[in-house]
Parts: structure tokens; C-alpha cells; sequence
């Protein structure tokens, strides 16, 4: 995708960017439950509230929960189910968080399949009248294509959820958080949740223009990516780069590669003349013992963080330092592909 098709983050949201469900709470009756708390003793709200008093936001994964808090600030509380370092495609929910789904004003989740085990729970909260929010289905998605060697052929046509990879669709992603935030959250500053939106959207788009000056510097030949699971495709769309196979043959990693998905996989790379694999910060040593089995040798494993954010100072405690950690590795490995040629 080139700069001037990129998804704009002032783009009107589209149909599917409205909440789930047509149930979800209105605004004025949320305004008026909390206009009758007021009337009540202060024992009795007391017993039916928490510490913090503010409205709720509840949000399935980390990346999108640190994006979120990025947007609402101190408006509202901002709870992220989702642990630092977890797979956003294994991790389950406690019967505490899965009760806090069904209390929140809003729940924002990334959705097209992404959240495996978490997904009933964020219907149970919309069937119960929450408003939710399916950013990935808002912001464009790409389906899985069918790549030689290994290529997730089961998947192909499917939504693709890894839609963080690009960073205009995540401007746009962030734009739609406000507005969600501003319609269904009672409480909350309007003009503040848009000025913050609109100061993290420049961040965002100085984000892109980075990582585009970075990638400048790996020959066109040369951008190609192999990776540990198919998790970089939107990505490899706007930045250029073509998807040349990856270890696990799916969009997911609860998958596993068998014996031909390997061979394959291999004689793509050989063809390709890559040998340079990114893979998942959580799982690296494993795929590099694999890789050189099957290679004999000579293949450089680099790490990068795909599904998810790390604990603060850990290398990618935020979405911006993730994408730029990611980047740093990933123009770093691939020129040093093209020197050694």
C-alpha cells in the first residue's frame, strides 16, 4: 500500500465501526443512572462501587490496550485483561475478569478470530446490553493469502487480526477508540479524549514516516520476510516487502509445522535467498534449533515482538517502542542479509 492509499485516521467510520451490538446502553440512560447515584446515601454507593469511581473501559489485548490508554488518559479506568507477554491467541480469562466484561461502559477488542478464548466472553457482555467495539473489522482488514512454502492454505480468504503491523490502520483504529469512547463512555471530556487522540495520531504518523526512511535502506531485492507464523502481512503490504513463507503454516500459534510444511518451507527460503528469520521475542531458540536442522547451518534467527507488548522497560513496553524495536531489527538483519551476499 502506498502513502497515498494508506488509511487516512480522520477517515468517517464505516458501518462496521459502530458498536456490536444495537442492545449497547445508550448514552443519557448511562447519564441518568449516574445522576441517580448521587441521590443515593453514601453508604449504598459506596457498597455498590469500587475505589475508583470513574467510568470503565475493559480491553482484551495489550497492544490495544496501551493504545487505548493513549487515547482515554485519565478520563476513565482502563483495564487490560491481557498480561505483558501473553499470546493473544491462548490466553484465557479468570471468572473476575470475565465479570469485569459485562460491568464496563465499553470493551474495545481486536476481534477476526485474534482473541481464540476470550471472544464468548466479550458476546456474554454484549448480549448483557455493554457497548463494544471490534476494532480490527474497522479498520480495513486483509485476508490470508496462500504463500509458496508453507502458506496457511486453510486460511486463505480469512481475516487476517494482525492489523497492528500497520501503523496508519492502528491511526485509524485510534481515531475510532475516541469516538467510541466519547458516544457510549458517560463522564468522560469529550474535547479531552479528542485532543489526545489527536496529539497520539501525530505520533503515529511520525511513526510511519520513520519506519519508512528505515526501510529505505534495504534493497528492494532484499525485502523479503520469513517468520516464525504468518503474523506481518499488513505490514509487508504497506512497507513493501513480500511474504516469502513462515515456520508455522497459519495466522495463529497454537498451530504446529509438520515435516513437509518444514520442507517447503525451507526450499522457499533457498529460492528466495533469505536466510535471515524473525521470530516471536518468546520462542526464538527453538525455531533457530529447527531451522538449522533442516538448512544445515547459516540461518540467523532475529527476535522481534509480533502478538504482544512487554512489561515496561523490557524493550516494548508501548506500542511505539514495539514497532520501533521491531523495525530497528528487522531493517538491521535484512541489510546485513544484502552485505554479506
Amino acid at each position: 500500500m502506498s502513502p497515498a492509499t494508506a488509511p487516512s485516521a480522520l477517515s468517517a467510520p464505516s458501518a462496521t465501526s459502530a458498536p456490536s451490538a444495537p442492545s449497547a446502553r445508550p448514552r443519557w440512560q448511562r447519564a441518568l443512572l449516574l445522576a441517580l447515584l448521587t441521590l443515593l446515601p453514601a453508604g449504598a454507593v459506596t457498597a455498590c462501587t469500587s475505589g475508583d469511581e470513574r467510568p470503565k473501559v475493559v480491553v482484551t489485548t495489550n497492544i490495544l490496550g496501551d493504545i487505548t490508554r493513549q487515547v482515554v488518559g485519565d478520563e476513565a479506568e482502563v483495564t487490560v485483561l491481557m498480561k505483558p507477554n501473553a499470546d493473544p491467541h491462548s490466553f484465557g480469562l479468570s471468572a473476575v475478569q470475565a465479570a469485569e466484561l459485562e460491568r464496563a461502559d465499553l470493551v474495545v477488542y481486536n476481534g477476526l478470530g485474534l482473541e481464540e478464548n476470550v471472544l464468548r466472553h466479550v458476546d456474554n457482555a454484549r448480549q448483557s446490553g455493554v457497548a463494544t467495539f471490534e476494532a480490527g473489522k474497522a479498520v480495513d482488514p486483509l485476508t490470508f493469502q496462500v504463500k509458496g512454502g508453507g502458506g496457511p492454505e486453510e486460511e486463505a480468504g480469512q481475516p487476517d487480526p494482525h492489523f497492528w503491523t500497520d501503523p496508519d490502520r492502528v491511526r485509524k483504529a485510534a481515531d475510532l477508540i475516541a469516538g467510541q469512547v466519547t458516544e457510549h463512555v458517560a463522564g468522560v471530556d469529550d474535547a479531552a479524549v479528542r485532543a489526545r487522540a489527536a496529539r497520539y495520531d501525530k505520533r503515529l504518523a511520525g511513526l510511519t514516516t520513520w519506519m519508512e526512511k528505515s526501510f529505505d535502506r534495504i534493497p528492494e531485492e532484499r525485502r523479503a520476510l520469513v517468520t516464525n507464523h504468518h503474523v506481518f502481512g499488513y505490514l509487508a503490504e504497506r512497507f513493501g516487502f513480500r511474504v516469502v513463507g513462515a515456520v508455522i503454516p497459519s495466522g495463529t500459534t497454537l498451530a504446529s509445522p509438520s515435516s513437509s510444511d518444514l520442507r517447503s518451507f525451507t526450499e522457499a527460503m533457498r529460492k528466495a535467498g533469505v536466510r535471515t528469520v524473525f521470530a516471536d521475542a518468546s520462542r526464538p531458540k527453538r525455531l533457530a534449533e529447527v531451522l538449522r536442522k533442516e538448512m544445515g547451518g547459516g540461518v540467523r534467527v532475529v527476535e522481534l515482538y509480533s502478538e504482544s507488548l512487554t512489561a515496561p522497560g523490557k524493550g516494548a513496553g508501548t506500542y511505539l517502542q514495539m514497532m520501533r524495536a521491531n523495525t530497528t531489527a528487522m531493517t538491521e538483519g535484512l541489510a546485513e542479509d544484502s552485505s554479506g551476499d
